[in-house]
């Protein structure tokens, strides 16, 4: 049999479900790749071996006859993965990638995600790495090492989920949790070369959304292939007994049956569309392509040869496909830059630190973000939720006119390690947002995107293999079966390097 980790999240379900492999075994294999990567690649803050073989063993007394998965367990029986270092997992200290919360006692009690997982029947085998409180577009907490794209290790896996995606690049991991609050799922993603699906505001009862300041923040999967982004998002629905999802926003609940993410990501064919009469499985799509972003004229957006390259290679891909390509560009909004920076400023006021002596050990762009927010007046902060609705109507607009919109994933190559001004906080946000400029307005929208790798650069010494540049694919609201074909449809013509980068 091929190395574990070479096999796909999928295979390693059918396997384990079949009992030719166990779980103790996976997380084994697994756990060594941690050990031997781990230092270079710095994806875990937190790794739990004894968590992992303990976990690993209960579910093996509770398999079938066969061997196998029993049959009332979830859809990840015995796949190992990790927990994002924002959650709190029982039993494990939480370190929200800080050094102003070292020490902390274990968790008393898991957060939803972690718990919807466990129900799922995953092994979890640590923390993924996230920079401090996860408000960074890159992981690199003063006191830990950084995350790196395993393709350079001079650069960085990005952030917030930045640990996630470096693991699953490395592969340490099949596959991962992150969330995303303004592109935390889509640019570590994009800067390892695997796939970052970002959903619907909503969509998930864990992590919907709906409960955040301005509706930002929703949790998606991690993965290298595109049917592992959705087996892990299918466990992230968890359903009743009758099929449907236990969903506490009912009005928002997805009606999609159980397995139909995983199904479009496997056939890669564009569902029937029932808002367009006509249209059929299996049909061709129109889609747009656009460089443009809501921080145009607020900051100085440039698209780098690069990533205008990946650009390029993965609408070259969709053409030659048989779907339809148009020029776009996205109506200007120069509301758009002073209000998501008021919202995520007010974000940053709430986060539960009052004593002076632990804010001060935070980092200065966190200090800047909490200490600023707490001087916004509320009429400020409620203008500039009311602006950015009026935005989200605009852009949800504009982009249902298609059945998706094209950009650039990134606007520059993976960014090295240090790029980002550690003293001036203004500086580093303006970089974050020259960086990853086409994220953090879907976010604001609540539409469902996926980012997806189509090119690499030219080898150089630090990247062999060169570096990771790729597309992320904007779709409708609930427009996730169409993302997840498109996405496969891509995956399956272009080409990328065919070994791990470790």
């Amino acid at each position: 049999m091929d190395a574990l980790h070479e096999r796909t999240a999928v295979e390693l379900r059918d396997l384990l479900a079949a009992g030719e492999l166990t779980p103790t075994e996976v997380a084994e294999h697994f756990l060594g790749r941690i050990e031997r990567l781990n230092p270079a690649v710095g994806a875990f803050a937190t790794v739990t071996p004894e968590l992992a073989r303990k976990r690993a063993a209960e579910l093996e007394e509770s398999r079938g006859s066969g061997g196998g998965a029993p049959p009332s367990s979830g859809g990840l029986w015995g796949l190992p993965t990790g927990d994002k270092d924002l959650w709190n997992r029982a039993g494990v200290p939480t370190g929200f990638g800080s050094r102003a919360f070292a020490g902390l006692p274990p968790a008393q009690e898991s957060d939803e995600i972690v718990r919807v997982l466990d129900d799922a029947g995953i092994v979890s085998l640590g923390k993924t790495a996230a920079p401090e409180l996860g408000f960074p577009a890159y992981t690199e907490p003063v006191g830990a090492a950084p995350a790196v794209t395993p393709w350079d290790l001079t650069r960085g896996a990005g952030g917030s989920s930045g640990g996630a995606a470096a693991a699953v690049a490395a592969g340490m991991l099949p596959f991962a949790p992150g969330s995303d609050g303004g592109g935390s799922v889509r640019i570590p993603a994009a800067a390892c070369g695997v796939v970052g699906l970002k959903p619907t505001r909503g969509l998930l009862p864990a992590g919907s959304g709906v409960d955040s300041l301005g509706g930002l923040v929703v949790n998606g999967p991690i993965a290298r292939t595109v049917a592992d982004a959705a087996l892990l998002l299918e466990a992230m629905l968890p359903r009743r007994a009758g099929g449907g999802v236990a969903h506490p926003y009912t009005l928002r609940a997805p009606s999609s049956a159980a397995g139909a993410y995983l199904a479009a990501a496997q056939r890669a064919e564009l569902p029937a569309d029932g808002d367009i009469p006509g249209t059929a499985a299996g049909r061709t799509a129109r889609i747009a392509v656009t460089t443009s972003s809501a921080w145009d004229g607020f900051y100085d957006i440039a698209v780098s040869p690069e990533a205008r390259a990946g650009l390029d290679a993965g609408v070259r891909a969709l053409a030659g496909l048989g779907h339809e390509v148009d020029e776009f560009a996205l109506a200007e909004a120069p509301e758009y830059a002073p209000a998501f920076r008021t919202l995520w400023m007010g974000g940053a006021s709430a986060v539960p630190i009052d004593d002076p002596e632990t804010l001060d050990k935070l980092e200065p762009l966190t200090q800047w973000l909490i200490r600023t927010g707490r001087t916004v007046p509320a009429r400020q902060l409620a203008e500039a939720v009311r602006t950015l609705t009026g935005y989200e109507r605009s852009l949800v607009a504009q982009v249902s006119v298609y059945d998706a919109v094209v950009t650039p994933a990134l606007a520059l190559t993976p960014r090295p390690v240090g790029w980002y001004d550690a003293g001036d906080p203004e500086r580093n946000f303006e970089q974050q947002c020259q960086y990853t400029p086409f994220t953090s307005m879907l976010n604001v929208a609540g539409l469902p995107a996926i980012t997806v790798p189509t090119h690499w650069t030219e080898p150089t010494a630090d990247a062999p293999a060169g570096l990771p540049m790729g597309v992320q694919i904007i779709g409708r609201p609930g427009g996730e079966r169409t993302l997840l074909a498109l996405a496969a449809q891509l995956e399956s013509v272009v080409s990328r390097p065919s070994a791990f980068p470790l």
